[in-house]
């Protein structure tokens, strides 16, 4: 506490008085929840963080996995390093109560939300990231159970060719090609990547190949928009699940993403639109890779659905509505074969009163499952201009989860699924104040409740039990969530400072002696970043990130990246935990000390 105390007034004390407006952060002119009603950040009466492609650029990330550990509110738990295997929980949530979302296309996965971050894309298609910290149910389905992340893919209206190579310590490598054709408002863009490593111990080498494509035109209809994606990987998991006696388990995943947009507009109020999309993923897990036969699961699963969002503005304000319809279907040595139906129906109404300082929002989703029947997402947004800066907010909503394949069917010598599970629920609310722009200053800062029931952890009594999930009783979160984000006047090399933080006081009502998930939530998360600017081409980034998490000791990590950006070449230099400290995001694992990293890239642009 002493160290976390002493972090947070060096974060005062560097805190400066004036500035200008930062670009690259919390954007009024970005649109939130793609799919829904639209809005800018400034409009929107929660808890929102939006990245965009420059930031992301700065940051000593080689995936959007290791990008979300610089954000406040987001808890990355990674085994693997550089994005390998990875784990999102917001606000003390588990893996499985994060939805991620590619363009507004949700990727949960009925068999593990381990599978979540196994994203069909790398880091050079990213546009932007969309945090939506807190319930999001009502917007987006289950799964959003304490929030989602949406990434938001590029689609350039320019024409290039682009090459990259990263090299580093532990026999790090890497290349991508990417390119974009634009001609007469029709826009192809393509990339293929390929990053590998010897690992920093014993069987934790990687093969991470992606490849990704997506295309814009217009149509009488509307504009279309078609994407592909396909990420192939293939790692040793020392240690990933079976506790650190086991160093020789292996898994191969292959997920892939398709799906087909059409935008309309068939009134000048009206916005309507429509998607097919398909979601595949492949996991092959082998507990020790020199006897394949002794021990191994494969899982397919396949999402395929169709959605239609439409907006309709009028003089009583705007009004959402959708229907999304998706059957899933699952195939596995160890689950057994399974089939569901999923129903959703979606409609909310934004009304802005008072000269518009007072913005209400109320919504509601409906969810049919064909195996565990019908549930209703009921929520409430609100906002209030307090003035030309400062706008305080509110939200409600209910929350919800269905237990996934493996938590109810997985079976092996150490785990036992219980196929009696029941749907776990939330009611969450927050409240918050936004600091639109002081001289370049912009800030949130809320207070956030989630009181739940039934949340499902597997737990034990004594170590040699099996492992068994059970809904608990309850698990209540509440907490407090702080961000500042700061540009200097151009009249020095200081460019950018960012700092968040997040507590949580968990309370929870379960007698097990053991608990693998739902008791390792942050206490405390301060995260940090300073920018240095030297002209228009070299950034100098510092980052860091405080963690005190409930189960296990707590840490500081440091990483740097130094960037030379020019006009068709650019370079960058990262050296992650800097200082060489030993740390476990979850109690598995523990990842790799310093690692120094180099990159360069090349763009070809059309004349």
């Amino acid at each position: 506490m002493k160290t976390l105390l002493t972090v947070l007034v060096a974060l005062l004390f560097m805190l400066p008085v004036a500035a200008q407006q930062d670009t690259t952060r919390l954007l009024n002119e970005v649109p939130v929840y793609a799919n829904r009603i639209q809005t800018g950040f400034n409009e929107t009466s929660a808890s929102v963080i939006v990245v965009n492609a420059a930031q992301l650029q700065q940051t000593p990330a080689l995936s959007v996995a290791d990008a979300l550990h610089y954000f406040a509110g987001v808890d990355m738990r990674q085994r693997g390093a550089n994005g390998v295997q990875a784990d999102a929980g917001i606000r003390g949530s588990t893996f499985d109560q994060v939805l991620i979302l590619i363009n507004g296309i949700k990727i949960s996965d009925m068999q593990t939300g381990h599978h979540s971050m196994n994203l069909p894309i790398d880091m050079e298609n990213v546009e932007r990231i969309e945090i939506l910290k807190g319930p999001a149910a009502r917007v987006f389905g289950q799964n959003a159970f304490a929030g989602a992340i949406n990434i938001i893919t590029k689609n350039p209206e320019e024409t290039f060719v682009k090459l990259q190579a990263v090299a580093g310590e532990n026999g790090l490598g890497g290349g991508r090609l990417s390119a974009s054709l634009y001609e007469n408002g029709v826009g192809h863009y393509l990339s293929a990547s390929r990053d590998f490593s010897d690992g920093y111990k014993y069987n934790t080498n990687y093969v991470i190949s992606n490849y990704f494509y997506q295309a814009g035109w217009k149509g009488k209809a509307g504009t279309y928009s078609l994407l592909a994606g396909l990420t192939d990987r293939s790692f040793g998991a020392n240690g990933f699940y079976a506790g650190v006696a086991y160093q020789d388990q292996y898994e191969s995943v292959q997920t892939s993403l398709t799906a087909l947009s059409l935008q309309t507009k068939p009134r000048d109020h009206v916005r309507i639109d429509h998607r097919l999309y398909w979601r595949r993923n492949q996991d092959e897990y082998i507990f020790n890779k020199n006897n394949p036969t002794a021990y191994r699961n494969l899982h397919t699963n396949n999402t395929v659905g169709y959605e239609v969002n439409a907006a309709i503005t009028g003089k009583a304000g705007i009004t959402g509505i959708g229907a999304d319809i998706n059957h899933l279907k699952l195939t596995s040595n160890n689950l057994g074969d399974h089939n569901r139906t999923v129903t959703t129906l979606f409609l909310e109404h934004r009304v802005e009163l008072l000269n518009k300082k007072l913005d209400i929002t109320p919504g509601v989703q409906f969810n049919h499952y064909s195996d565990f029947g019908t549930n209703v997402f009921p929520g409430i947004d609100a906002g209030y201009i307090l003035t030309n800066n400062l706008k305080a907010y509110a939200n409600l909503g209910y929350t919800y989860r269905v237990p996934s394949y493996t938590d109810l069917y997985y079976s092996d010598p150490a785990n036992a699924g219980n196929p009696g599970l029941k749907p776990e629920h939330a009611v969450s609310y927050e409240a918050g104040i936004k600091l639109l722009n002081i001289a370049g200053l912009t800030a949130q800062a809320s207070y956030f409740v989630r009181n739940g029931n039934r949340i499902i952890d597997w737990t034990k009594e004594n170590e040699t039990d099996p492992w068994r999930p059970d809904n608990l009783i309850g698990v209540n979160m509440r907490g407090l969530d702080l961000n500042f984000s700061y540009t200097f006047p151009e009249i020095n090399f200081l460019h950018r400072f960012d700092v968040g933080y997040t507590y949580i006081d968990a309370e929870k009502q379960q007698d097990a002696t053991f608990s693998r998930y739902a008791l390792e939530n942050l206490n405390h998360q301060v995260v940090g970043s300073l920018s240095l600017k030297f002209g228009n081409q070299v950034f100098s980034n510092f980052y860091f990130r405080y963690v005190d998490r409930e189960n296990l000791p707590d840490y500081m990590i440091s990483d740097m990246r130094l960037n030379w950006i020019g006009r068709s070449w650019s370079v960058f230099g990262d050296v992650t935990n800097l200082f060489n400290k030993p740390y476990q995001e979850t109690n598995l694992v523990v990842l790799p000390g310093r690692w120094i990293k180099l990159g360069v890239s090349y763009t070809i642009r059309k004349s």
